[in-house]
């Protein structure tokens, strides 16, 4: 199980990776992809928005199930990962680099301290 120890996680199985200043990236964990499935449709009708920590930004459609996706921070909705409306499988490829979901202007970077580490999370998910 792929869990690296530079991220920050949630207990949703969402990953935020900050790029710079207040601005990072959201994605879903190895772990998540995984139970998912194939990946065939992602959603997120959110940019421009502001989304509240745990908020719904968007969802994603598996062969298995539909799932929605939680902020793991507060914030301003900047981009989607435009690769992903062609090719959503990158998903499941490559959760933590090009199947990132969504890049967020963080409102109150202080909630990234609440995230779970890579330990914390991999306690979480039993691996």
């Amino acid at each position: 199980m792929n869990i690296p120890a530079e991220l920050r996680y949630t207990k949703e199985h969402e990953w935020l990776k900050i790029e710079s200043g207040n601005v990072a990236l959201v994605g879903i964990t190895d772990h998540a992809q995984k139970e998912l499935g194939d990946i065939v449709y992602v959603e997120v009708n959110t940019v421009g928005e502001d989304v509240a920590q745990e908020g719904v930004f968007g969802s994603v459609d598996a062969v298995k199930v539909a799932s929605d996706l939680f902020s793991p921070v507060s914030g301003k909705v900047l981009e989607v990962n435009a690769e992903l409306s062609g090719n959503p499988s990158l998903v499941n490829a490559e959760p933590y680099s090009a199947g990132w979901l969504i890049r967020i202007e963080m409102s109150n970077p202080a909630e990234v301290d609440g995230l779970l580490t890579a330990d914390q999370y991999r306690e979480l998910i039993g691996a």
